[in-house]
């Protein structure tokens, strides 16, 4: 028997306004905190001795939270029940020395980062966001959520081929954003976000800043079938997760831990404190075992017993290349969360997971799809196959069906968000 849903289109709508709230990783993990506050987890910091307490629980570290609920009477060897997901998205982030400019134009110097497609970003309004370190070592997130920034195309009368020939970007040359006129003078953008937050002068040490487009997620298509905005790749996941996660903390008769992993990095390889190939995730489910009594024998048996949903976004069948997908695959928009496989383990999806997420969907009513890449393209991958193997859990790559994955600008429908987070509390739930 399929349990009623907890959640529908009003998901979407709060996902909508997740998604303006967080430009940057900080800001995601903030925003996810305060949600779970709300539902009664409290935060605990690393340099701690954690306590046998139960209830909801997490860390912050940078862009990276892991949240859990230990349930009354639960043993040293209880396994957990793991979400995995990320809280990074491709885009262009400030440089060391930001302050640049060339004919007499003054631009900002920025990196790519991740895969992102770069035309995505050009002549579109573009804010500023991430975080600011303090000479007294506390941190400010920041965010300039207006018409700051622009990359700015080349006129196609100075380029008559772009039509015909494609568009041709060099990283460096091209995608540096202008933000006004005259010349550049160093220190001037950190100046002027001390000035936005009414810092003192020369008070900012450090920062990892972002560039953000400023359009607000908005429904798309004659009857709003359809979701657009930003870094959907991959806080649609993180939203879905924080939102189970806080569904199921009270429940009665849970026979594991409920666990959020939001790691940061995915998209440039995960290999950082705060991504899933580093020690954060290990070290935060070990330390629960420890601190309810728990011995590595526990440790052990907790591990073993562990599964891990890692959600990410996938590809919906795209209908200008159907050819660039496996003709026998073809995720849709609205069908449901989709199954990620892959035989050389850029997914970590086998049978038995497949059995896992199936039962899953089926105890929340919801309808799910498989994802397989066309023998002929090169597969993509994510925090699945890296958390399977650093952690020695079994895990299950999943997720929702997109298009224009690491765009400026996704596109999703508009039931899909909660169907996730539907299929995510079934699992959570056990």
């Amino acid at each position: 028997m399929s349990s009623p849903a907890r959640f529908d289109r009003g998901h979407t709508d709060d996902l909508m306004t997740f998604l303006t709230a967080s430009p940057s990783p900080y800001h995601a993990v903030a925003n996810a905190a305060e949600r779970l506050e709300k539902a009664g987890f409290r935060q605990l910091s690393e340099t701690d001795a954690w306590d046998s307490g139960t209830g909801g629980k997490f860390v912050l570290r940078g862009g990276a939270l892991i949240a859990w609920y230990v349930p009354e009477g639960a043993a040293a060897h209880t396994p957990f029940r793991i979400i995995g997901a990320h809280t990074d998205s491709p885009n262009l982030r400030v440089k060391p020395l930001p302050d640049t400019g060339s004919q007499g134009w003054r631009q900002i110097a920025v990196e790519i980062y991740g895969g992102t497609l770069l035309n995505t970003w050009l002549d579109r309004d573009l804010g500023l966001a991430g975080r600011l370190t303090l000479r007294d070592g506390t941190e400010r997130l920041v965010n300039i959520d207006r018409a700051l920034l622009r990359v700015p195309q080349l006129a196609v009368h100075l380029d008559r081929s772009v039509n015909s020939d494609g568009l041709k970007l060099d990283k460096q040359r091209h995608m540096q954003p202008i933000w006004g006129l005259g010349e550049a003078h160093e220190g001037d953008l950190i100046a002027f976000l001390e000035e936005e937050e009414g810092l003192e002068h020369g008070s900012v040490a450090g920062w990892d800043l972002m560039v953000h487009s400023i359009e607000p997620p908005a429904y798309l298509g004659r009857d709003r079938e359809l979701v657009a905005g930003p870094r959907m790749d991959n806080l649609l996941s993180v939203h879905a997760g924080v939102a189970a996660l806080a569904a199921v903390c009270g429940a009665e008769k849970l026979d594991h831990i409920p666990v959020l992993a939001a790691f940061d990095h995915e998209e440039n390889g995960s290999q950082s404190d705060t991504g899933a190939d580093g020690p954060l995730l290990g070290n935060v489910l070990e330390r629960s075992v420890f601190a309810r009594g728990g011995s590595y024998e526990d440790r052990a048996r907790a591990f073993a017993g562990t599964i891990c949903l890692s959600s990410d976004t996938g590809h919906a069948v795209h209908p200008n290349y159907g050819e660039r997908h496996d003709p026998t695959h073809h995720p849709r928009a609205n069908a449901g969360p989709i199954l990620k496989v892959n035989v050389n383990q850029r997914y970590a999806t086998d049978g038995s997971g497949r059995a896992v997420f199936a039962a899953a969907c089926e105890r929340a009513g919801v309808p799910w799809q498989t994802f397989v890449s066309n023998n002929a393209m090169p597969c993509g991958t994510t925090i699945g196959p890296i958390t399977a193997a650093r952690h020695g859990i079994q895990t299950v790559d999943i997720g929702v069906a997109i298009l224009s994955m690491h765009s400026a600008r996704e596109l999703c429908g508009a039931d899909d968000p909660y169907l996730l987070a539907n299929a995510l509390v079934a699992f959570l739930e056990g």
